[in-house]
């Protein structure tokens, strides 16, 4: 059994590990990594790219995805915790300063998700707040579509050599 299931996940890298497959991986790293769970994306879109530089923008493309859908489920996740915050307590949620930030700058307010460590906390506070969904989700990937072609450049840049 143990062999069995050890020669299933050999396979199953070894899937993941083609460019046109390493895609999809991609995209479901850029996904989970934009919730929020700790997780980078971005060795995951620079490897596939050293691997195949012909696939620059397609992977650039689908981790931009891939990013701003997690964006759009902690925007999700965010709006639900309201609601259910509201429903607990029967009342709104105290609104201290960063919440009347993000009132004050709307949906523009999503255009820093890329940033590290507090960019995935403000979608799920974007969807708290009950900003429009549509102009946050435009505004995730906006940011992340900069963040990506930036760091991947970048690391192509800093490692020029082949894999």
């Amino acid at each position: 059994m143990e062999a069995h299931l050890e020669s299933l996940l050999r396979s199953l890298f070894v899937l993941l590990a083609v460019p046109e497959v390493g895609l999809i991986s991609v995209f479901l790293i850029a996904l989970v990594s934009a919730t929020l769970l700790p997780l980078g994306s971005e060795p995951a879109v620079f490897l596939v790219i050293k691997a195949d530089p012909a696939f620059f923008w397609p992977a650039i493309l689908v981790a931009t995805a891939g990013n701003t859908m997690g964006g759009a489920i902690s925007w999700w996740m965010g709006y639900g915790a309201e609601a259910a915050y509201e429903r607990a307590t029967h009342r709104k949620p105290p609104n201290p300063r960063v919440l009347a930030w993000f009132s004050r700058f709307g949906a523009k307010t999503c255009l820093l998700s890329w940033l590290p460590v507090v960019g995935d906390p403000m979608c799920a506070l974007a969807g708290w707040l009950r900003l429009p969904f549509w102009p946050c989700v435009a505004y995730m990937a906006v940011g992340k579509f900069i963040r990506y072609v930036l760091m991947t450049a970048a690391l192509l840049w800093v490692f020029p050599g082949s894999v």
